[in-house]
């Protein structure tokens, strides 16, 4: 849980606008691609037991998942949840601080809450199928202090971690600095 109000994922609404043990992976090429578009939102992040309901449902199952997941490649990115009017169902973003590409397909009740009531960018990020204090812990542990810089519809070819950002026993992966 994170110190400001804690978000879940939930079956419900409706454009756009830490610290660990784990070492990061250096993949050798990047991409030259043109850049897509930088935006400055808020990060939190859910897993399977303070999704609502709990588990890995996602509000708008698709081609690409039908349930939370996704490894942080360009084919293959990990579930976001936000409120749709502030990001599209299907927008890919890329979190440079994880090394992940992430994909809007769930909705989450607090985003849509500070998207209606004041145009507050907020993303939650999925974690992974988990529950129980050392995972909330690490939730907390990766959620930044304040707005950070996403890539949203960035090209394919950047720099992937793939590694779960919760390894189940009590590990979380370290935010690149």
């Amino acid at each position: 849980m994170t110190p400001a109000p804690r978000t879940t994922a939930s079956k419900s609404s409706t454009t756009p606008g830490g610290t660990g043990s784990a070492a990061t992976s250096r993949p050798s090429a990047r991409t030259s691609a043109p850049a897509g578009r930088s935006w400055s939102t808020y990060i939190t992040f859910y897993g399977a037991g303070d999704n609502d309901p709990p588990g890995t449902a996602i509000a708008h199952p698709n081609a690409r998942h039908s349930h939370a997941g996704g490894t942080g490649t360009f084919s293959d990115p990990v579930t976001l949840a936000s409120d749709r009017r502030e990001l599209p169902v299907g927008t890919v973003l890329y979190y440079p601080s994880l090394r992940k590409y992430f994909v809007m397909e769930d909705d989450c009740v607090a985003c849509i809450g500070e998207w209606a009531a004041a145009k507050r960018p907020h993303l939650d990020l999925w974690a992974g199928d988990f529950s129980g204090e050392s995972f909330l812990a690490c939730q907390e542990a990766l959620t930044p202090a304040g707005k950070v810089a996403v890539e949203v519809n960035p090209p394919p070819g950047r720099e992937v971690d793939t590694r779960s950002l919760y390894d189940g026993a009590g590990r979380c992966l370290s935010p690149a600095s």
